[in-house]
């Protein structure tokens, strides 16, 4: 999954910035016991028009039809067997991804956040983000999902030279995905969020920088740059793309990206993402502030804190048919303990992603080992730079954010000292 979307809450509908599209302030977050970890929810939706070459997400090509009421019942049917297991309180946030949700139509959408806010409630401030591919653009669509309580698209872009999207396998054109931030923002969506990838075959920082000023140019809240990488399991990985830049040619576009970025409003708070002000994505940082999430869906994950600060890992099946019949069956989730020494690493493999970092009591509420645990390599990594030197905050500095690999592979080590 990616991390980054957020769920749509209530709000008025007339497109201005409502509770459910704020920031959330970080100190007030923390919470003093595993049972006020603030929860999310994920719903993993697994259907594409076509499998893109760099994906390493799970995702089917369609099919025929899909069944989406009879989806939709299982994804309530899962929530309903998580929810068996332990009551909840209501979630922050709802991200609904994929693969292409926005193949969807509004109806179904509906039917899955009203579904979820009556067994489990979504805070009145819920943030809902739901993920659309230009190419599935349709203006009523759009419309029905704002209807439904959509407060937040995310839009896979990628890029804005047609050449590139053809070398990338995607489904669109730049046309459609202009025409698709238009539909979107005529449909009442002010608070948006653009994917933009760089690195592609044959690009050079002008050309790098070209895409991020057209979708600069159309007026996203949030922006989501990042860099096309050759995932394991990919057609790209056994087959690389002719023409990718080099390691100084990444680096030169990079710095250029986030100083555009930034002379352009949007700040960087965390290793791909850029916001204005009021718009960082409030179901990634609970993500990375390390909360727990409820994952639904074929192939979903999720994180759960239990009673005693025992963090688990949940996973359904990736086949859309085989998740179908284990929540028919009303089989529970596979669950997974994380031992003290994952845990640890895992809470810095978050945590270090974001620019301001966490409060470092966090480390201790919401992973339940002594802050001692990491103070040794907490030390070193002062002593070489790499993180802030302040008592209660966990913070890379600059230069930690550069070398953030360098940084997370010293509390991986650390973790089992």
């Amino acid at each position: 999954m990616k991390p980054g979307a957020t769920a749509p809450g209530r709000d008025s509908g007339d497109g201005a910035l409502n509770a459910s599209t704020r920031d959330p302030h970080p100190s007030s977050m923390a919470p003093e016991s595993a049972a006020q970890i603030p929860m999310s929810v994920y719903v993993h939706v697994p259907w594409c028009i076509r499998k893109c070459p760099y994906c390493d997400f799970n995702s089917h090509a369609v099919q025929g039809d899909i069944d989406q009421t009879g989806y939709v019942q299982a994804l309530l049917r899962d929530l309903d067997i998580q929810l068996a297991e332990r009551p909840l309180a209501p979630a922050l946030s709802l991200f609904i991804g994929g693969g292409t949700p926005s193949l969807f139509d509004g109806s179904a959408i509906g039917a899955l956040i009203d579904g979820i806010d009556r067994r489990l409630g979504l805070a009145g401030d819920a943030e809902i983000t739901l993920e659309a591919n230009p190419g599935t653009a349709e203006a009523g669509r759009f419309a029905d999902y704002r209807a439904a309580g959509v407060n937040r698209l995310s839009i896979g872009v990628q890029s804005l030279d047609d050449a590139r999207l053809a070398a990338l396998g995607r489904i669109h054109d730049a046309a459609e995905a202009v025409n698709a931030v238009r539909m979107a923002r005529a449909a009442g969506f002010a608070n948006m969020n653009l994917d933009l990838m760089y690195g592609l075959p044959g690009q050079d920082v002008t050309t790098a920088l070209a895409d991020l000023r057209g979708v600069i140019g159309l007026e996203p809240t949030h922006v989501s740059w990042y860099q096309l990488t050759l995932e394991p399991n990919t057609w790209f990985h056994h087959r690389p793309p002719p023409g990718l830049p080099d390691d100084d040619g990444l680096a030169d576009i990079m710095d250029a990206g986030q100083v555009l970025l930034a002379e352009s409003g949007f700040a960087q708070y965390e290793v791909s993402a850029y916001a204005r002000d009021g718009f960082r994505c409030r179901h990634n940082l609970n993500y990375w502030g390390f909360g727990d999430y409820l994952g639904i869906g074929a192939g979903a994950h999720g994180k759960r804190t239990l009673p005693g600060h025992a963090v688990v890992r949940t996973t359904r099946p990736r086949q859309p048919r085989v998740y179908r019949e284990t929540v028919a069956r009303g089989e529970p989730a596979q669950i997974a303990q994380v031992s003290p020494a994952d845990l640890a690493a895992e809470f810095m493999l978050n945590a270090l992603r974001l620019n301001q970092g966490v409060p470092a009591a966090w480390f201790t509420a919401r992973t339940g080992l002594a802050e001692a645990r990491i103070e040794a390599t907490r030390a070193r990594a002062v002593a070489r730079g790499l993180l802030a030197d302040v008592h209660d905050r966990i913070a890379p500095t600059p230069l930690g954010q550069r070398f953030l690999n360098d940084l997370l592979i010293m509390f991986e080590r650390g973790a089992d000292e």
